[in-house]
């Protein structure tokens, strides 16, 4: 070699790279105390762009200095300056460790930038991708979401509060004829959004796609005449890959208005091909169902910022974010990340509307627009469809406590004259509350 390894992989500073031709992932890295920690970065670098775990004679200097990634960071946690400040029996250490990776290598490929930097590594013990971070002229590559929450704002007139989403429940099973009562009760009610749950897609042999979709907006035409609102139905088109395009095409000709992608199942690039497709003038919302395999181990995988933030590039107008708190026990921080990640500027892609659901009452409504604020799509299933007046007082119930958070005033003074919100707090509680608190096995 021409060059020592230190030269090459461990960039002193970051500002002395072009920062333009580089993707930047950072990493959790665990190792024993006695693990040579720039030597195990920098075969992470390699393995992931160009070598192998022996050098190869192709893998000449010149190779390297185009595709190979740079070590541009290692941070102790906590950051140790000294031997004698690390405890005697302390067996593992933990590091943040920033690799840079040359967007040659992947070019616009999502499935390759993912394979690239926690693709082989991912089986590794103690690593977990918490983020990336894209220069300017990679994005340019990308077009983003069509519509954005400016967009979606404008398909249903509502600008000064957060959207009202529901799921049909129950979740799969139901005909179109079924499903179409349940829908016309919530939208009728004031939801502004209806989605399929994500386990139904498609078309099953019991709800056909465009029979669903021409039973459901029927439905929705009926209670928009009623509501004076608008009222966007996701379809859920996933399916086989082969057949998403043809599903997405089927569905705006049936006179679908929106459609849904399970995302991690299907993939990025199949959101992407769906929102590039100047054919597909609706807007996309994704949901995030699978990511838990990915993004739960706290020491491996990707952190759920990451797939919020590829689902963007994608394309995605609506991402599902779960609480942080009720059925699923998610950390706020967390959830504020990626409401972060979804509205945040990112050059000339459009902000994608956090879609904030899992176990949602109209209890909880005024505690989690304190956290994000209006810019979001409130999902509630349950919360809606099993009010005991039904689906509409289930949605009347959800929207009272909407405008009650957005004009500041209690849930409780507020259901002095609301009904349907008296009905839902009896049954379910506020947020802080016992009774709230007892409602989920799975918290």
């Amino acid at each position: 070699m021409s060059t020592n390894e230190f030269d090459l992989y461990l960039t002193p500073i970051l500002e002395s790279l072009q920062q333009g031709d580089y993707v930047i992932a950072t990493y959790l890295l665990g190792g024993n105390k006695e693990a040579d920690i720039i030597k195990k970065a920098t075969a992470i670098a390699l393995e992931q762009t160009t070598g192998t775990w022996v050098r190869v004679p192709g893998e000449t200097d010149e190779v390297r200095h185009r595709s190979a990634g740079r070590v541009i960071a290692v941070y102790s946690i906590p950051d140790y300056e000294s031997k004698a400040s690390i405890p005697a029996d302390s067996q593992l250490r933990w590091y943040i460790t920033r690799i840079a990776y040359p967007w040659i290598n992947f070019y616009d490929n999502l499935p390759l930038l993912i394979t690239t930097v926690i693709g082989n590594i991912s089986a590794m013990d103690n690593l977990k991708l918490l983020d990336l971070e894209f220069p300017d002229k990679f994005v340019a590559q990308f077009k983003g979401p069509k519509f954005g929450i400016s967009g979606i704002r404008s398909l249903v007139n509502v600008y000064d509060r957060p959207l009202l989403n529901n799921m049909i429940k129950p979740c799969t099973g139901l005909t179109p004829e079924e499903g179409a009562k349940l829908f016309y009760g919530a939208a009728s009610g004031g939801t502004d959004w209806i989605k399929d749950d994500e386990l139904i897609a498609g078309s099953p042999v019991f709800s056909a796609l465009e029979s669903r979709i021409k039973a459901y907006m029927s439905a929705g035409r009926k209670a928009d005449l009623e509501k004076g609102e608008a009222t966007l139905y996701s379809v859920n088109i996933t399916d086989e890959f082969i057949r998403l395009r043809d599903n997405a095409l089927k569905a705006i000709d049936a006179g679908a208005n929106a459609i849904m992608v399970n995302i991690y199942p299907m993939g990025f690039s199949s959101v992407r091909m769906l929102a590039e497709d100047p054919g597909i003038n609706v807007p996309i919302m994704v949901h995030n169902c699978f990511s838990g395999a990915m993004v739960s181990n706290p020491f491996g995988g990707i952190s759920s910022n990451v797939g919020a933030k590829l689902s963007r590039l994608a394309g995605a107008d609506v991402y599902l974010d779960y609480v942080p708190t009720l059925k699923f026990g998610g950390i706020q921080e967390k959830f504020l990340r990626i409401i972060h990640t979804c509205e945040s500027p990112m050059y000339q892609i459009n902000p994608t509307m956090p879609h904030i659901g899992g176990g949602v009452t109209p209890g909880i409504v005024p505690h989690l627009l304190r956290l994000v604020g209006k810019d979001v799509a409130i999902g509630a299933g349950g919360g809606i469809h099993s009010h005991p007046s039904g689906p509409q007082a289930g949605a009347r119930a959800m929207r009272q406590a909407i405008d009650a958070a957005v004009q500041g005033i209690p849930l409780t003074d507020f259901a002095r004259d609301h009904q349907e919100l008296a009905e839902a707090l009896e049954i379910w509680g506020e947020y802080g509350s016992e009774k709230m608190k007892s409602l989920f096995a799975l918290s």
